[in-house]
């Protein structure tokens, strides 16, 4: 075995290990290589179960905390899913093995236009990415069956919640950017949201407006 091969098994032989446990998004994460999303002087570090700093200042998610939302989404294969935070792209690659159509959105162009360039060189075909104000979700293909949300928010968007499906899934990071958030699944039934805590976690704050070009 190659030392690429046993990275890659040691990689989810670990995401089992903090919990990830769903067949299909360890297939997901199987097949999608977080190689391809760690570029310059990381990409050494490309399976470590580590957050990496990208362009823009954002940063590729840890991939056990990757692995644990995508879970708490229990995404099936006839689903139209929202993505808030295109970031390298990692997160929509791995939804796209496992929902019918993914709506990703970033407020930076660049981020966007390089990952499009990755969804593209790996074959992805239902992957749409919008650079965009998040906070205000995507009205204009709602409702959504998921919603996924990669930076935190004092409290769920209402826009959000409103473009959520009845029996739709939306999983989060809530609470102040300079502390331990928590991340939080909401389940909207016929009378309203109900709300749960999955784990602590530190995301990067949802923001208001596009993104200044670096």
């Amino acid at each position: 075995m190659n030392d690429r091969a046993e990275r890659k098994m040691q990689f989810l032989f670990h995401l089992r290990s903090r919990g990830v446990t769903d067949r299909r998004v360890l297939e997901a994460m199987e097949r999608i290589d977080r190689g391809p999303f760690v570029r310059g002087i990381f990409s050494g570090r490309a399976y470590d179960d580590t957050p990496l700093p990208i362009a823009c200042g954002q940063t590729i998610s840890q991939p056990s905390v990757v692995g644990l939302m995508t879970q708490a989404l229990d995404v099936q294969p006839r689903h139209k899913v929202l993505e808030l935070g295109t970031g390298s792209g990692y997160q929509a690659a791995i939804l796209s093995q496992l929902a019918r159509r993914v709506y990703t959105v970033d407020r930076f162009r660049r981020l966007v236009k390089e990952a499009e360039a990755r969804f593209e060189d790996l074959g992805i075909t239902n992957i749409t990415a919008i650079t965009a104000d998040g906070s205000f979700g995507l009205p204009e293909q709602a409702p959504f069956d998921r919603i996924i949300v990669t930076a935190a928010a004092e409290d769920p968007p209402g826009p959000l919640l409103a473009q959520l499906k009845i029996g739709g899934i939306m999983v989060l990071p809530v609470g102040q950017s300079d502390a331990v958030q928590s991340l939080i699944r909401v389940s909207r039934g016929e009378a309203g949201y109900d709300y749960d805590e999955l784990l602590p976690v530190r995301f990067v704050p949802l923001l208001e407006g596009l993104g200044q070009e670096e």
